[in-house]
């Protein structure tokens, strides 16, 4: 362990960080009123707890008032954000994890009516893609205010016992003005690099003259917008020996890309199924030519490519952002020699997406992160062993079995098919979105390595669970597809799952209605597409693929894009008939009063799954609680002590998809909240 790259430690000026890996800034969007109260303090302190050597709070926090609110933001520019900010610090501190927060101001990047209804403001009137609304170009007085707002909230940091901050500079503000692509400003704030950098070194000056020069000051930036007329590589570099030779930072925060459109977003920050690390190399060349500490982040999810950043001298802290938010403890599995039990990131974003349609960072894999409060991601021991039943091995069946069996009972699954993984397995069947499985593996792994008892090609039915005598039992048997929705015509139509597990093979003509929004009908689409066949997606939303949010959908819109499939929106399918060889389907409107015809081979309907439920409806008689669940105990962590039938055997609850259609999320978060409590 003391030759092992990520475990050496690394002097930043007088702060001493005690290994080379670190969250950088990021925003969970755990903010209540504007303000990092306890959910958000216990996130960033179960990461310092799990060993990393620097948590970086925010991305970003605000610190003016008209930089509104846009996906949970810390507004910086409140005075009572230092007592919030001392007790994260004071926290992570604890456990030997310094701390630093990113500040910026938004610029286009957010809407002019949220909070207090200001126009926002940028370096010129142009509008964002992302964000889509028109901007105020900054007056001298704007950008006076602005620089002031840094200073105060760089104060504020400060004196909440902060170990620095950073200072974004990438798609935001600061940024807008040093691309030539978004900086309309007549000088000195405009024109050449020396004008469009004006404003950003003016802020870095005022931040450090109210800070002094003991207090780390760090800037996260693109060194390469990869846009044509915008920053380019060369202009990163001499932004880069530039702010090195200003004597105002401390630290580089590389990044590469611009964030202005979601396919922008999507290639600064990798998704499922995209290059790993791909902007490491970028970085390292950034490191070479400054001599100066570098620091970086894009999809570095395994700890090898970590190690490989420090050990080749590319870094000198690695940000594992996301691989800390599905499991908050490498480091201490690493110093254990359990790096192969490590809980791997698999891309699915489910974390990004959710914060930019407004909700809040949680992981597919780890229902614990952002819930820590509630539900702390270690697990204890119960009072009494208990033989536990569990139906299904897809994810909420294994994490029920990986659950029970360390809160130290007696787990036997049983699962119909030949291995373990359920509809995840069959997600996994698209290259693309081939991670998932780990979802799998992981699970399975840790409940082999406690003992659990599979038995697998095993129909279950009652009579075989009420053999194995048990306390509890849990059905985890998932759905099956629904595809019964039409006035007339269901028997001719296929599933999306009947595409993607090959069962049925893509036709040539193909229209899919796709009433669910979720992965199922675009990758079913991509499976079709990919053999040449002509391909139209409908769905009657106003936007389709709902459920697939903005930055997991880039790659999916880029390989059908280029198949040229249609989509179409706001036509439901309302029947399907024979036509000789042919099928014609006849498409309405929710709008009402019109109707269409389509004349294709074949029909694929995506509407989510029904419960396979059977077995648990057999069961039902037998146990003491005939199924039935205690909400209030479930939410508020404490054992079901529901009684209906006290003749029972066993009790009996159902999760996951047997319950409803969800996602996979929703299956593990059932599994954990319920079995956590046996």
């Amino acid at each position: 362990m003391q030759n092992d790259p990520l475990l050496q430690p690394y002097d930043l000026k007088h702060l001493r960080l005690k290994n080379r890996l670190m969250l950088s800034s990021h925003e969970p969007a755990y903010t209540e009123d504007g303000m990092p109260k306890d959910r958000y303090r216990a996130y960033h302190a179960e990461r310092a707890r799990g060993g990393v050597a620097l948590t970086m709070t925010a991305g970003s926090a605000n610190v003016s008032r008209d930089s509104p609110q846009a996906f949970g933001n810390i507004d910086a520019w409140k005075d009572e954000v230092t007592g919030w900010m001392k007790a994260i610090a004071d926290e992570c501190h604890d456990h030997g994890c310094a701390v630093m927060i990113q500040l910026t101001h938004m610029g286009r990047r957010g809407r002019w009516d949220g909070n207090d209804w200001l126009p926002t403001v940028s370096a010129s009137h142009q509008r964002e893609p992302a964000h889509r609304h028109f901007v105020k170009r900054a007056e001298d007085w704007d950008i006076a205010r602005i620089i002031a707002d840094y200073a105060d909230a760089a104060e504020r940091m400060k004196a909440a016992g902060l170990d620095g901050i950073e200072v974004n500079a990438y798609g935001h503000l600061l940024d807008q003005f040093w691309s030539p692509l978004t900086n309309e400003m007549d000088a000195p704030y405009g024109g050449d690099l020396e004008g469009r950098l004006r404003m950003p070194f003016e802020v870095l000056r005022a931040i450090r003259d109210r800070v002094g020069p003991d207090f780390l000051v760090g800037i996260r930036y693109t060194g390469d917008e990869i846009l044509e007329g915008g920053l380019t590589r060369d202009d990163g570099f001499e932004i880069s020996r530039r702010l090195k030779e200003s004597g105002l930072v401390d630290f580089l925060n590389v990044v590469r890309g611009h964030m202005s459109t979601d396919a922008g977003l999507t290639d600064i920050i990798p998704v499922q199924g995209m290059r790993s690390a791909p902007h490491l190399d970028f970085a390292g060349e950034i490191r070479a030519a400054t001599d100066f500490p570098t620091f970086h982040a894009a999809k570095i999810q395994d700890v090898a490519t970590a190690r490989h950043a420090v050990a080749a001298g590319k870094l000198d802290m690695v940000g594992m952002t996301r691989a800390h938010m599905a499991d908050p403890h490498i480091v201490a599995k690493i110093m254990r020699g359990e790096e192969d039990r490590i809980r791997p990131c698999v891309g699915a974003n489910y974390c990004l997406d959710r914060i930019y349609q407004g909700g809040a960072a949680l992981c597919v894999h780890n229902p614990s992160t952002g819930r820590e409060l509630d539900q702390p991601h270690e697990i204890s021991k119960a009072s009494a062993a208990r033989r536990v039943v569990v139906v299904g091995a897809g994810p909420a069946g294994l994490e029920a079995a990986r659950v029970a069996a360390l809160r130290g009972h007696e787990v036997i699954v049983h699962e119909a098919a030949n291995d373990p993984g359920g509809q995840v397995r069959l997600t996994a069947m698209t290259p693309r979105r081939h991670e998932m499985i780990q979802l799998i593996q992981w699970r399975f792994a840790e409940c082999t390595r406690m003992g659990v008892t599979f038995h697998f090609n095993s129909f279950a039915d009652d009579e075989t669970i009420r053999a194995e005598t048990p306390d509890v039992v849990v059905i985890a048997t998932g759905g099956l597809p629904h595809t019964e929705i039409l006035g007339r015509g269901d028997a001719l139509v296929v599933s999306a799952w009947d595409i993607l597990s090959g069962d049925v093979r893509p036709g040539a003509d193909v229209l899919i209605y796709d009433d669910a929004g979720d992965y199922a009908g675009l990758q079913a689409a991509e499976k079709i597409a990919a053999t040449g066949a002509r391909v139209e997606i409908m769905t009657r939303e106003r936007t389709f693929a709902s459920e697939v949010m903005a930055m997991s959908l880039t790659p999916a819109m880029r390989e059908l894009q280029k198949r040229d499939v249609t989509f179409t929106v706001t036509w439901k399918l309302d029947a399907v008939e024979r036509d000789g060889n042919r099928l014609r389907a006849t498409i309405g409107s929710d709008y009402g009063g019109v109707t269409r015809e389509r004349e294709v081979d074949q029909v694929v309907v995506n509407h989510g799954t029904r419960p396979l439920d059977d077995v648990y409806f057999d069961l039902r008689p037998g146990s003491t609680n005939l199924g039935e669940v205690d909400y209030e105990a479930l939410i508020e962590g404490r054992p079901q002590e529901v009684t209906r039938n006290p003749e029972g055997a066993y009790q009996l609850f159902r999760i996951g998809d047997a319950v409803a259609a969800r996602n996979t999320h929703a299956a593990v978060y059932d599994a954990l909240r319920l079995v956590r409590a046996l």
